[in-house]
């Protein structure tokens, strides 16, 4: 699986509206309103590479009120979940 963060600046009078039409999208699997830089993030998950093009530049960027996107390719994810699993010893936790 491959996992693009894509950063939008979007128009301020429709950011909800532009962010309920992203998160309907295929290949979309989150959307989130943040402060700061950027409107909003959308997490997009694909197989393939090819697939990152058409839902960036074929779907996202082509959203009513969408006025710039930035694209971050994800190498690898790194959660407490995994962390914890990657160090255990198979012991279980003494409380």
């Amino acid at each position: 699986m491959i996992t693009a963060i894509v950063m939008i600046d979007a128009a301020t009078d429709a950011i909800p509206e532009v962010a309920a039409a992203i998160a309907d999208l295929e290949g979309v699997s989150e959307v989130y309103s943040t402060a700061g830089e950027v409107d909003l993030i959308a997490i997009v998950r694909v197989r393939e590479f090819e697939q990152i093009a058409e839902v960036i530049a074929g779907r996202i960027n082509k959203v009513p009120g969408v006025l710039e996107t930035e694209t971050h390719i994800a190498f690898r994810a790194y959660s407490r979940h995994d962390l914890d699993a990657a160090f255990s010893i198979g012991f279980e936790t003494a409380d």
